[in-house]
């Protein structure tokens, strides 16, 4: 049964300086094309930040904004990314009880969520987040194991990874109020051929991954994305996959035309990069925890072209230029 919600279904995105614009974009165009494809106004939304005005995404692109409303409507509220987990304006415990009392359904995603998460103070199986948000709240310290779900409700609160899924959770929600082939024919003209489930696990920190359809591929890049801090041995991963290295080393040229070693490598190096950007640790910690006890800033140069020091000081600047 569809939910009996009068239309049009108010919904209001929250918004800071920084936002994920895949994310804002995700959210317009899916219930555009609703109102669209229904030839009503099923949907009606508004662009809200703290105080209003323009808010520039990570693109350089400006997108105007009214101020919070002190006593919100909605019936439901997104709150966006902010591609900086530690931006201020993700604190919004207050605007978030304010839309709780007011019966709204409140969805925070990616860094929304992985604020939302850290300010509570445990993470919980009922909440999720971006993958690489859960690595920086692993590194914080915040107690407790997460969910690598795509999507989590908690029954008061839905946090999500955010940025590509925020498609398949628009489309969820779309459930509530369209029929299922008006659902489709939204999703077709997304050419969005599969619409996931919450409960599926995100592609990197998902623990049954599945990326070439080679299974013992599959198996060697899920150990070595378990194993970063302390990197297995090519001899070790053929042990715990029964098969020889020169097969190993033969998948890996035909699936990802490199070796096992220098994948491993730049995954190592990939995660290196959202510690130096996401979190305060030092260059050194940030090696360790990536499995470079020796030449860790030699090898972030050659690969990425800065030293760590550098991507630190210049990348926020960096992010925002074209």
């Amino acid at each position: 049964m569809k939910d009996m919600i009068q239309h049009p279904i108010q919904v209001d995105i929250l918004m800071s300086d920084g936002f994920v614009l895949t994310e804002l974009s995700a959210i317009l165009e899916l219930l555009r094309i609703a109102n669209r494809v229904t030839a009503r106004q099923v949907f009606r939304w508004q662009n809200l930040s703290r105080h209003g005005g323009d808010i520039r995404c990570r693109a350089g692109i400006d997108v105007a904004t009214q101020p919070f409303h002190p006593k919100p409507s909605a019936h439901y509220v997104f709150v966006l990314g902010n591609s900086d987990p530690d931006a201020k304006e993700l604190s919004l415990q207050k605007e978030i009880k304010a839309y709780q009392w007011a019966g709204a359904r409140v969805i925070l995603l990616s860094e929304a969520a992985s604020r939302h998460i850290a300010e509570t103070g445990e993470q919980t199986m009922s909440h999720t987040t971006h993958w690489e948000n859960r690595a920086v709240l692993n590194e914080r310290g915040t107690p407790g194991v997460g969910s690598y779900a795509l999507v989590a409700d908690d029954g008061r609160i839905i946090t999500s990874a955010g940025m590509g899924s925020t498609h398949d959770l628009v489309l969820a929600l779309l459930g509530s109020h369209l029929s299922a082939a008006s659902v489709a024919t939204v999703a077709d003209i997304m050419l969005h051929e599969n619409i996931r489930t919450f409960a599926t696990l995100q592609p990197f920190g998902g623990k049954e991954l599945t990326l070439t359809g080679n299974r013992a591929l599959d198996q060697c890049v899920e150990l070595m994305q378990a194993n970063l801090e302390e990197p297995l041995r090519i001899s070790e991963l053929v042990a715990l996959l029964g098969i020889s290295e020169r097969s190993l080393e033969r998948h890996f040229r035909t699936h990802f035309h490199t070796t096992p070693n220098a994948y491993y490598r730049e995954l190592r190096l990939n995660h290196a990069n959202t510690l130096l950007l996401k979190t305060a640790m030092s260059v050194r910690d940030v090696g360790l925890a990536c499995g470079f006890p020796n030449g860790f800033s030699s090898l972030f140069r050659r690969h990425f072209g800065v030293t760590p020091m550098s991507l630190r000081k210049n990348g926020n600047l960096a992010a925002y230029s074209n």
